[in-house]
């Protein structure tokens, strides 16, 4: 067997395989052995049939099946052995006269080989790394949302603006019915706010839905209608009020401490706005991780310039799915998925360059710390190091979870190396402003 490569150009390649029968021989000749050995062919005994017969049968067959084998096999190694960095797979070129009546046959595969870049984490505009604290403003409000949820629920005949209703809207033209639970002062709408004030149970109240609340998804809640269905919906709704609530706050003392965050871990009203403000800034901060790892992500993509092989690439998707597409929708798909195997290769190299690996044991730490944020969301916040262990060794038996894992310990390394290294301008913001400013 001879295997050599031909360099087309720097992103282009085509290697050539050439088997002869001394490559295939041996092997096909085996299989057909056994293959008579086994073969019930009516007219001859078991064993007995004539090896003759079981070539014009199975030979062709055989032949081909061990010939692509040999080639797969070998090709592979070939790359291997070179440090060939290819794209996509290796596209056989079609021959006219290729027949497998021959006693050699020769192959020949078209490459897309990865380019060769450097990666510049020092990118000429410093990206912005965002800082989100929680204000003063956040920490009370999240107080008074603790105080009216663990509060107590007194009814009340008439309403006012920092009361509660339950009741159902409805409209005949959109088919909305809809039992849902209004806290009035939290609706956007002062004439809709007035408009409950005074009323009783049993009482009508007529709403526009324009400004209405404050977001969409609200609008969608209270109705029973999809998001998409709320956008510049204008129209009345009748609210009829079943159930008038006010909810007297809850106290600030010990028992309300130790029911949010366990016996004695929080003992004044200070420390308890000290552990929210604590808690919401870690939540923050992987929002800020994630906007800052997107952004990365964009910047270096725009900056670090390299060609590719389209054509080749455009060519492999049209041939490479379970079934064949047209070029122009293989060009159309290659455009969706460009910048996504861009950041691959810029990612890959970036880990290459940078020795960046995940190790067993550090996988496990990883693995117990997400199964520890886990259990706390279920109000389990001190397990025990063995229970830990036993539940990271029964999750990274499987593979699935392995490889997600993974994957999310490289983000994490990689925005370690961001940090570290890239050009950074760091930007203190509250919540509110962080989410005008990034989200509009």
């Amino acid at each position: 067997m001879n295997i050599s490569k031909e360099q087309i150009d720097n992103l282009n390649a085509v290697v050539k395989v050439a088997i002869t029968k001394e490559d295939y021989e041996d092997k096909v000749n085996e299989i057909l052995k056994n293959y008579r050995k086994q073969a019930n062919i009516p007219g001859f005994r078991k064993g007995q049939v004539p090896m003759g017969l079981i070539k014009k049968q199975y030979g062709k067959a055989v032949l081909v099946d061990e010939v692509n084998k040999l080639l797969q096999d070998n090709l592979n190694k070939f790359l291997t052995e070179e440090k060939l960095d290819v794209l996509g797979n290796p596209l056989p070129k079609q021959q006219e006269d290729f027949n497998w009546d021959n006693e050699s046959f020769d192959f020949e595969f078209e490459l897309g080989l990865a380019p060769d870049f450097d990666v510049n984490l020092k990118t000429k505009k410093a990206i912005t790394q965002y800082k989100i604290v929680a204000d003063q403003k956040m920490i009370d409000e999240q107080v008074e949302r603790i105080q009216k949820q663990y509060g107590k629920i007194v009814s009340k005949e008439e309403a006012s603006k920092t009361d509660e209703v339950t009741g159902t809207f409805t409209n005949e033209e959109k088919e909305i019915s809809k039992t849902t639970t209004v806290e009035i002062d939290k609706l956007k709408s002062k004439k809709a706010k007035d408009a409950f004030v005074g009323k009783k149970v049993g009482d009508v109240v007529t709403l526009n839905t324009k400004g209405l609340f404050e977001e969409d998804y609200m609008l969608a809640s209270a109705t029973g209608l999809s998001n998409e269905e709320v956008k510049d919906l204008k129209i009345d709704l009748t609210f009829t009020i079943e159930e008038i609530n006010e909810r007297e706050p809850a106290e600030l003392n010990q028992e309300l401490f130790d029911k949010l965050f366990g016996e004695n871990n929080v003992t004044s009203e200070e420390e308890m706005k000290n552990k929210i403000k604590e808690d919401s800034e870690k939540q923050f901060a992987q929002q800020a991780d994630q906007k800052l790892l997107n952004d990365v992500t964009e910047k270096l993509i725009e900056e670090t310039k390299f060609e590719l092989p389209t054509e080749f690439l455009k060519k492999w998707i049209q041939l490479s799915g379970e079934k064949e597409i047209s070029a122009e929708e293989a060009a159309e798909e290659y455009e969706k998925s460009e910048q996504g195997l861009r950041y691959q290769l810029i990612e890959g190299k970036l880990i290459k360059d940078n020795d960046l690996q995940v190790q067993f044991d550090e996988l496990k730490e990883f693995a117990k710390g997400f199964i520890k944020s886990q259990m706390a969301q279920y109000g389990h916040l001190d397990p025990q190091e063995e229970e830990l262990e036993n539940i990271a060794t029964r999750v990274l038996g499987n593979q699935d979870e392995v490889k997600r894992l993974s994957e999310q310990l490289m983000s994490q390394k990689l925005l370690d190396l961001y940090k570290e290294k890239a050009n950074l301008k760091e930007k203190e913001i509250s919540y509110e402003k962080f989410v005008k400013e990034v989200y509009g």
